[in-house]
């Protein structure tokens, strides 16, 4: 029997979702609007990139239609005239969120219908009587920020300080989520990630998705840097998903990146971490190699979102897609006879869009069987027609949402 490898390009919208009104988000593109940037030379950056979008491999898979398939326009820079040699089309939400969780577990077959807790955008952000609970359980003088925030700049910001008084820095974001950032030497890596757990467990009242360890490291003089020892702590899927499906028919399935604290740590059978893209490809190779029959292999490239598309970044989000494209025949290569690749995305992040927030929109779906043709499959009704995809090649139980595509 065939592996699947399911590859999330963390962010990579292709147009504004169906439903992109209600979330003040029509008119977004992330793919179409890097593209336009880079045409126009605004995507430049010496020794970065230069010139239009440039995604050859990817375009061949199908990218390129799949985007006109959902927006009606050509892509600027992708321009593949034949006949795309992957199965191409786009996937609309249905979950009532456009946050990480809910874009994956949707991809596993599980939609969120619920609505996720959120922090207003005021200061505090968070309840007094929270911080009263965390503060008081976890030997704390109090926190730093207590705002919305972009984690790079929250740490510019509070790190001195953070340093000095031993006080964490607490922010949140759109998202529904807690995130504390902290030192790894002066605080300690563990102490931040015991933290974390306790917060975790006083959230559940409050229906937030996440909680999110952001350690880093440096100094005042030679700067501060996040590290690879982030930790994501999700609430469980409210169902069993494909990869609960998976683990219980006695399949590996292998979680590269963060795919395994996105799931709670449930119906993951390995994990690999790595740090930025790039690794993170490696690691999914070393998956691939791991990796039985029936095998699932399922891997996030996080730099997609977190280092361009929230911070705004045309040019480093244009390089790295191109990186990633480059590298994608590696991959192509790496896979057996009859395997399945997929590449899509959980949500847009339009680093053109007003705001750092992600993007509701239409995410890319681009598979190829190894030896077998292609050919389009439409607008998918949702994500889940992933996972029911996955769960039909690999010979698994069905399961409720979705309608498998092969």
């Amino acid at each position: 029997m065939p592996r699947a490898i399911l590859c999330v390009l963390d962010s990579f919208g292709i147009g504004a979702a169906d439903d992109a009104d209600k979330f003040g988000d029509v008119g977004s593109d992330t793919l179409g609007h890097i593209a336009d940037e880079c045409a126009e030379g605004k995507g430049d950056k010496e020794g970065l990139r230069k010139g239009p979008l440039a995604l050859p491999n990817m375009d061949r898979m199908g990218l390129g239609a799949a985007a006109k398939l959902s927006t009606g326009k050509d892509v600027a820079g992708l321009d593949f005239a034949g006949e795309p040699e992957g199965l191409w089309g786009y996937a609309q939400e249905l979950s009532k969120g456009k946050d990480t969780p809910s874009g994956h577990w949707e991809i596993a077959g599980v939609p969120v219908e619920f609505e996720w807790g959120y922090f207003p955008n005021e200061v505090p952000c968070f309840p007094q009587e929270l911080l009263d609970k965390i503060y008081e359980r976890n030997n704390l003088e109090g926190a730093l920020c207590l705002a919305h925030g972009s984690g790079t700049v929250v740490i510019e910001e509070f790190a001195e300080e953070h340093i000095k008084t031993g006080m964490p820095i607490f922010y949140t974001s759109a998202d529904s989520v807690f995130q504390i950032a902290a030192h790894e030497e002066t605080f300690g890596l563990e102490r931040l990630l015991k933290l974390c757990e306790d917060v975790r467990q006083l959230l559940d009242d409050y229906n937030i998705g996440r909680v999110i360890a952001r350690p880093f490291v440096g100094s005042v003089e030679s700067g501060f840097e996040r590290t690879a020892n982030r930790r994501d702590y999700s609430v469980l899927p409210p169902a069993p998903t494909v990869l609960d499906r998976l683990k219980d028919a006695g399949r590996e399935v292998i979680g590269v990146g963060k795919i395994s604290d996105i799931f709670a740590h449930q119906g993951v059978t390995k994990l690999l971490k790595g740090a930025g893209n790039d690794q993170l490809f490696e690691k999914t190779l070393e998956a691939m190699e791991l990796a039985k029959d029936g095998d699932l292999v399922f891997s996030n490239f996080v730099d997609f979102d977190m280092l361009y598309g929230h911070r705004r970044d045309v040019p480093g989000y244009a390089a790295a897609l191109e990186h990633f494209d480059r590298r994608l025949p590696e991959m192509i290569e790496a896979m057996q006879e009859g395997d399945l690749l997929v590449l899509t995305a959980d949500h847009g992040c339009d680093p053109t869009w007003r705001g750092t927030d992600h993007t509701r929109e239409h995410v890319p779906l681009l598979a190829l069987i190894k030896g077998q043709k292609g050919g389009a499959i439409g607008a998918r009704k949702s994500f889940a027609d992933i996972g029911e995809t996955i769960a039909k090649f690999l010979g698994v139980e069905q399961g409720k949402v979705g309608v498998s595509f092969l």
